[in-house]
């Protein structure tokens, strides 16, 4: 977590918590599918909200109520060239410069962005669905109100952060 502006708890982006959850996933051959790995963000991202002392979300992307359940769009994007398949360890990425494309440069990825204290919790919720299939995750997740209440079919409507800490808080 870090501060933002005017002092506000901020999370962590959302691709950097994709990459410690498909190495953290790959270092103990679970492997992690795309959509997966979206079900596996939406409960890491309910498991912050109600058990961190501060109830601070892990990353500050919003999720969304899509067909298969709770997508996060922009790891969506970035992991979707892998279909079903699984993903491979991210040793490198490319940080693309959207104002200069001769900007962009790849970068090796190191995992110290996440404190040691967060990976733990994020660990925690990708031990705990490392058993399910990406499809068991779709059906959980549909049986969930905070999908539920979402979705429409064709709007990709937000499931707020509110709706999950009230669901997941019983």
């Amino acid at each position: 977590m870090y501060f933002g502006k005017e002092d506000e708890l901020m999370g962590y982006n959302v691709l950097d918590v994709c990459r410690h959850v498909i190495n953290y996933s790959n270092e103990n051959d679970y492997g992690i599918s795309n959509l997966k790995l979206q079900k596996v963000l939406y409960f890491i991202q309910a498991y912050f909200v109600t058990n961190k002392k501060d109830h601070a979300p892990c990353f500050d992307e919003k999720i969304e109520a899509w067909d298969f359940g709770p997508v996060v769009p922009e790891a969506y994007h970035e992991y979707k060239q892998y279909g079903s398949g699984d993903i491979p360890t991210i040793e490198s990425y490319i940080s693309f410069d959207e104002t200069d494309i001769w900007k962009s440069k790849r970068i090796v990825f190191n995992d110290d962005v996440i404190s040691d204290e967060d990976k733990v919790l994020i660990n925690k919720v990708v031990d705990k669905f490392s058993d399910y299939s990406a499809t068991d995750l779709v059906s959980l997740t549909h049986r969930q109100s905070p999908w539920i209440d979402a979705y429409v079919p064709h709007q990709n409507n937000e499931i707020t952060l509110n709706a999950i800490r009230k669901y997941f808080n019983g």
